[in-house]
């Protein structure tokens, strides 16, 4: 056979092989022995087809020509070796695209320990959901999710450390995780699973992007999303209804932030209490300052604020103004509290608060009424670009043998399932994940009125928001946190010192200095 002939065989087959294992042809490469004769081999990570099965044929037309004493690599014998080369090649190369074999053993099951943040009661939702996993597909495929933790996002934080660095009296590190972005950087990215190696790009492109791309660090997808939370308004329907009645006030007027203040000013002149109560009013300075021009990256600086930013002190000062003149408050634990108890006819919180309203407002005087909320989104700025918070944990799993890592792919991609997603985020609040939820939420059949007011909300935000990340730096919280007390404390007086002839303006500028004292 002439080299020429050779060379157009080696480009048939690498033509047929690449068509059949749908790998370019970089993927493959090609030997020939005396042996073995002409047999395509796959390379390079991706492939999942053994080279034995291509040795074998080799080693089978060799010891097919030495039994006839014929040359295999001319005339007519050679083309029907070639064709039957050919045929075997795709159908193993089908067989072994379908069929990776797996590390799973039902008769041996591996187990993974779970710490998650979704309710601390036995039978939170997650925990439900790991009894259906366990005794459905874990079972078909060898698989235990053991719960070994239920904490707060933020207990867990500080536990997931502990956990790494072997601190005496520390619990074992988990195998999956519900964590932050921060926390989940503090253990390495490197440590962490990379969910890209386990959900295709078709499958990820099912999920919203603004949710995965808040699990990036140092560009490997180490927390997946299973559910996301926003921050909304809740308002008392019935004492909205009274305090419009008696000032033309609408729901409509609290869509721009512009509204919602003069609003604000409005209720305390009618009622003379605050309006709102905030839980994370940090979180609102940064979107109305984004929505007015400040980049997002600019608003930072050395790990806290940068705050000879000129927009995030204008946003922060229209808060500040408000709250030293008592039309908002910060709220002393949550905003529903506040809500359910009278205080405020309205509350901006998470989405996940809703889990925690009753039905019943209780009023000072001891009087009720049914709870009707209201649920709209944090109010934006006319004619500006339009952004949301995104808050929650996700799915981490840490890094130890092949066999545990493919356990957990199989766990999440049952548990982000599209009607299985759905089902637990809208028992719980938060935003789901998939593009395609949003579309089943039409339809979808709520346990109560408010929950469906909330997701029609969602849906409005999903719809015409940009979602942003919240802010990851080691110790961002703890000075936020400090700044919130602060303001707690200093709430209590300056609506009197207004009263008594002190200007508004220079109270807000005794605010912004509590807030830049934690350079």
């Amino acid at each position: 056979m002439t080299k020429s002939k050779k060379y157009d065989i080696i480009k048939m087959i690498r033509k047929t092989v690449a068509f059949a294992s749908g790998y370019s042809n970089r993927f493959l490469w090609f030997y020939y022995t005396d042996l073995s004769g002409f047999v395509p081999i796959l390379s390079g990570r991706k492939s999942r087809f053994s080279k034995k099965y291509f040795h074998f044929l080799g080693f089978t037309l060799y010891f097919y020509k030495k039994s006839i004493g014929f040359d295999p690599y001319g005339g007519l014998f050679m083309k029907k070796m070639l064709v039957l080369l050919l045929a075997l090649t795709f159908a193993l190369l089908c067989f072994s695209g379908c069929s990776e074999r797996s590390l799973l053993n039902p008769k041996n099951p591996v187990t993974l320990t779970l710490w998650h943040t979704y309710g601390e009661q036995a039978d939170s939702p997650m925990n439900r959901l790991v009894s259906e996993f366990n005794k459905t597909v874990g079972k078909e495929k060898g698989i235990v999710i053991s719960v070994k933790l239920m904490s707060s996002a933020g207990k867990i934080g500080g536990q997931l450390a502990e956990a790494q660095s072997g601190a005496p009296g520390a619990l074992d590190m988990p195998d999956l995780f519900f964590c932050h972005n921060s926390d989940a950087g503090k253990l390495g990215a490197k440590n962490l699973l990379d969910w890209n190696g386990y959900f295709t790009n078709e499958e990820r492109a099912g999920f919203v992007p603004d949710f995965l791309a808040d699990g990036m660090i140092d560009e490997r997808l180490v927390i997946f999303p299973v559910s996301k939370s926003t921050h909304v308004l809740y308002i008392s329907k019935r004492e909205f209804s009274r305090f419009a009645a008696a000032t033309g006030a609408t729901y409509s007027d609290l869509a721009t932030w512009d509204g919602f203040f003069r609003t604000a000013e409005k209720y305390y002149e009618y009622s003379g209490k605050p309006f709102c109560a905030f839980d994370y009013v940090q979180r609102a300075v940064e979107l109305n300052a984004i929505e007015k021009g400040a980049k997002p990256e600019e608003l930072y600086k050395d790990g806290y604020y940068d705050f000879d930013n000129a927009t995030l002190k204008a946003s922060y000062m229209q808060f500040a103004k408000a709250l030293a003149k008592g039309h908002i408050m910060i709220a002393e634990l949550y905003s529903n509290t506040h809500v359910m108890t009278g205080d405020v006819p309205c509350g901006a919180g998470s989405s996940a608060a809703v889990m925690y309203y009753n039905d019943t407002v209780t009023y000072p005087d001891n009087t009720s009424e049914p709870l009707d909320l209201k649920i709209l989104p944090l109010p934006q700025n006319e004619n500006c670009p339009k952004y949301a918070t995104q808050a929650g944990v996700g799915l981490c799993a840490y890094r130890t043998t092949n066999q545990k890592a493919e356990a957990a792919s199989v766990f999440a991609h049952w548990l982000t399932d599209g009607e299985r997603n759905l089902s637990f985020v809208a028992e719980t609040g938060y935003m789901p994940v998939r593009n395609d939820a949003y579309q089943s939420l039409k339809s979808y059949s709520f346990r109560k009125e408010s929950y469906k007011e909330l997701y029609s909300a969602l849906t409005e935000i999903r719809n015409t928001q940009t979602f942003l990340r919240e802010p990851s730096f080691v110790g961002y919280y703890d000075k936020v946190n400090t700044l919130y007390a602060e303001l707690r404390r200093v709430q209590t007086t300056m609506p009197e010192r207004v009263k008594n002839g002190e200007s508004a303006d220079a109270l807000a500028g005794e605010l912004w200095e509590l807030f830049s004292s934690a350079k």
